[in-house]
């Protein structure tokens, strides 16, 4: 269970890292409106607390997360830019999420 709780954990805040810097991309790169950059601070504010929120160390919950980033990016890809993943960006973020397993979730000596 806390397998379960760690990854879904890891994916919404995936989720809003992603929608936080997305927000001013469209400001910057497609001429959105600049009142997008309220939303994209809060959603950023959130990425913040919720990597707070694993019962381990600061530094091997960043580096897990990393390899669930890479997948939540190109699952983005693919729903929101509407650009399918190849074989490699599929085969790249499986090997990403196996590195977060292996950080996450790898016996530890007391």
């Amino acid at each position: 269970m806390f397998e379960l709780k760690t990854l879904g954990l890891f994916l919404i805040t995936a989720v809003a890292e992603i929608v936080g810097c997305y927000l001013p991309y469209l400001w910057l790169k497609q001429d959105k409106s600049i009142w997008l950059l309220i939303p994209a601070a809060m959603s950023l504010a959130l990425f913040a607390w919720l990597l707070s929120l694993h019962p381990t160390a600061a530094g091997r919950v960043y580096a897990a997360y990393g390899g669930v980033y890479i997948f939540v990016a190109v699952l983005w890809l693919w729903a929101v830019d509407g650009i399918r993943p190849t074989t490699w960006d599929l085969v790249g973020s499986s090997v990403a999420l196996l590195g977060m397993a292996i950080i996450m979730f790898a016996p530890r000596g007391s």
